[in-house]
């Protein structure tokens, strides 16, 4: 299973908090800053319990002000 989660962090920490994040997590493929409402975006992959694990341990951290997670889904289209 694969997943984002767009992470809202306090003024001026994204930089060092996208470092702590990198290094800490088995699920945590990438860590990018980006712009938007959002100041990091991590891609993670493993299954649902790791990227449970993972996002309740985000929320966890003192510069982690919001999370949202982007769970895939697998959709038939029909194409």
């Amino acid at each position: 299973m694969r997943a984002l989660c767009l992470i809202t962090a306090r003024p001026e920490t994204a930089a060092p908090l996208a470092v702590r994040l990198r290094r800490r997590r088995k699920a945590v493929k990438y860590v990018i800053p980006v712009t938007g409402r959002a100041d990091l975006c991590v891609f993670m992959q493993g299954s649902i319990d790791e990227i449970n694990s993972s996002v309740i341990e985000f929320k966890r951290l003192k510069d982690v002000v919001t999370t949202e997670t982007l769970m895939e889904v697998e959709v038939n289209l029909g194409w």
